[in-house]
């Protein structure tokens, strides 16, 4: 198994400790975090995309760029580019060029976003998210691949004769398809043939396997080889300790200030409590065998190559701490257990 640390940059007080960072503050912790994870052995870093509070991940590319140049080896990902709300020439040109900064170390995940703030600010509506993210990919597709594009469609200007520069650093950028709540996102990533990241994190394991399991079944039915329907697999909070009642009790203040921001309230969780959430859901609380257990308890039911975790919300020196013991006590199991396809050459 390969993992991937990520984080959408949330930046609200420490609940244990009420430090406050500044947004200069946090965006600095988030470079130390990657930096970290490549000393570890991590094997990708991601970063989400918000437009609106308590994130502070409204420029991935950005953020990315300032990583790579920290960084030597860890993979690059955006977790999820949401190109449901933005244009296509802009996300070709930037991540190219992010492409070239990180000499080939960059894969996207696209996705429509799972917080309706953004529809209004980028000029759309909701009810048109689906349809503006098929058109709008296929479009970055043709600017990555071809040169002197000609297009038209409905969610931006026409195109005619279009090379967008500077072209991508890889023959072709690694594209995965984020997937959280619809069939419509993991027939898009089936007809491409291309890999599905499961977000994994709002609903219990039921939810995701019956969309991992469409994903492979239309997978096959476009005639791509089974063999390459790759699946990563989100598990949002990571809090470990000796005693999963340790656990437990250090990580409920974080559970609680992060449950109840408005961003989080919209997601509209099925889970009661904290007990509920490590019971039924994705949620990494507990010891390192009863982690272990978790994970590879999901990884047969999702067939999944990549684990993706965060440590948002904690003190930095709870992330390192929950870091290290990952990267320690965790990890080198999986890695036995699991194998895995993908970056291979990292």
């Amino acid at each position: 198994m390969k993992f991937a640390l990520f984080s959408l940059i949330m930046n609200i007080p420490n609940s244990v400790t009420g430090e406050s960072l500044s947004d200069h503050e946090k965006l600095l912790n988030v470079l130390k975090q990657a930096e970290l994870a490549e000393r570890l052995g991590f094997d990708a870093y991601g970063v989400g995309e918000r437009h609106g509070p308590p994130f502070l991940s409204s420029s991935p590319p950005v953020v990315l760029t300032a990583i790579a140049a920290r960084t030597k080896r860890i993979r690059l990902l955006t977790t999820v580019t949401v190109l449901s709300v933005l244009d296509p020439v802009r996300v070709a040109e930037d991540y190219a060029t992010l492409d070239h900064l990180s000499e080939g170390r960059l894969e996207i995940i696209i996705g429509k976003g799972n917080d309706p703030r953004h529809y209004p600010l980028f000029g759309i509506l909701e009810e048109q998210q689906w349809d503006s993210l098929a058109e709008r990919y296929k479009l970055l597709r043709r600017l990555w691949q071809e040169e002197k594009v000609t297009w038209e469609g409905k969610y931006r200007p026409p195109l005619h004769e279009v090379t967008v520069l500077p072209r991508p650093f890889q023959r072709q950028i690694p594209i995965w398809h984020g997937s959280a709540s619809s069939q419509i996102s993991t027939e898009l990533a089936a007809q491409y043939g291309e890999p599905l990241f499961s977000s994994n994190t709002f609903h219990p394991q039921e939810k995701y396997k019956a969309l991992i399991n469409h994903y492979r079944e239309r997978f096959a039915y476009y005639g791509h080889d089974p063999r390459k329907a790759i699946v990563g697999a989100g598990a949002g909070s990571l809090y470990l300790a000796d005693t999963p009642e340790e656990a437990i009790k250090r990580f409920r203040p974080y559970y609680e200030a992060q449950f109840s921001t408005p961003a989080s309230q919209h997601n509209q969780s099925p889970f009661k409590d904290l007990e509920d959430h490590i019971a039924r859901g994705s949620m990494l609380v507990g010891n390192p065998e009863s982690v272990v257990q978790k994970i590879l308890d999901y990884q047969q039911a999702f067939g999944n190559e990549v684990l993706s975790i965060s440590v948002d919300g904690l003190s930095e020196s709870e992330q390192r701490e929950q870091l290290e013991r990952f990267a320690e006590e965790v990890a080198p199991i999986l890695r036995r257990e699991v194998r895995s396809s993908v970056w291979n050459r990292s």
